[in-house]
């Protein structure tokens, strides 16, 4: 491995010399143990991720110029969504239209936006609000979310965000949105503070497994209890009014030139997220009063 790493180093070596030549200043700091960039490669970086998304752009230019819903969709999902949505998604817009490509990406939101803004990803599914002046936001539904507790605990009354404070409370890891939320609301008001008593997991499903160990109470997404409770002996108990919600939202560049289909593909997530409610109901193309579905699934159960 060693010997790979000094041969690629030499390789590498001349290309990045003749580029330094051309360009009449060094893009890269080099030395034995590693190469960055110089603030002038630096400079150089950022306008060439701008000439890709640029070119990005003009991809999406042509697709759009084609009609319809087809070619590749990068299509960027928040882990809190992906598992519970995107089987009923990707079923519906594979009936509905014909030679879309769909890629997923599945991350947290910070690095979906960032991959949006550098023109990597077409648009993405997250929580609102993003808060970016560069990004177009769609609300497509809000759900509540829920109290998860050990089997023990069915049919206690299900307590206040200031009991949950008190109690020993599982969350996801630090960087997912839906930690903040459910800090916020067990605050009382828009900050995440801290409960005094918290353990953290990576998954929804961890949770959910920690739960049932006793080890703790969590909250999950309306969305996520089919899936996450069908095989844990845990207990599921709402919230009084008011209870904690999220809103989910598509995203895209203001200057995509997709922002029509991507109107259009809103819809479908919509009518998608309704299906995770009302599972007989077959998603349709008429469902979206779009011209330019290319073909309707038989209803099938």
């Amino acid at each position: 491995a060693n010997q790979l790493q000094r041969l690629r180093r030499r390789e590498v070596a001349p290309h990045l010399a003749r580029i330094d030549g051309e360009l009449g200043a060094a893009l890269f700091e080099r030395d034995r143990r590693q190469v960055r960039l110089t603030s002038f490669g630096e400079e150089i970086a950022i306008r060439a991720r701008d000439i890709l998304r640029s070119l990005d752009d003009l991809e999406g230019f042509a697709r759009a110029s084609r009609g319809g819903l087809v070619g590749r969709l990068r299509l960027g999902v928040i882990p809190t969504v992906a598992p519970y949505l995107l089987p009923s998604l990707l079923g519906a817009l594979g009936r509905l239209y014909d030679g879309l490509d769909i890629h997923v990406r599945e991350t947290l939101t910070p690095k979906l936006i960032q991959e949006l803004n550098e023109g990597r990803l077409d648009t993405a599914i997250i929580a609102l609000p993003a808060s970016e002046p560069s990004l177009t936001e769609i609300a497509l539904f809000t759900e509540d979310f829920v109290l998860v507790r050990p089997r023990g605990d069915q049919g206690r009354p299900t307590p206040g965000p200031e009991a949950l404070r008190e109690m020993k409370l599982l969350l996801l890891e630090e960087g997912h949105c839906f930690r903040d939320q459910a800090l916020s609301f067990c605050n009382g008001d828009a900050r995440p503070a801290q409960p005094r008593d918290v353990l953290d997991a990576s998954s929804l499903s961890t949770l959910v497994q920690m739960v049932e160990a006793s080890l703790g109470v969590t909250l999950i997404p309306e969305m996520a209890v089919a899936v996450e409770t069908r095989s844990a002996s845990v207990s599921v108990a709402r919230f009084k009014s008011p209870p904690p919600t999220r809103t989910i939202g598509m995203v895209w560049r203001k200057t995509s030139p997709l922002a029509q289909q991507l109107t259009q593909i809103s819809e479908v997530v919509r009518r998608s997220s309704e299906a995770l409610r009302q599972p007989s109901k077959p998603i349709e193309a008429r469902d979206f009063n779009d011209s330019t579905a290319s073909r309707t699934a038989p209803p099938s159960r």
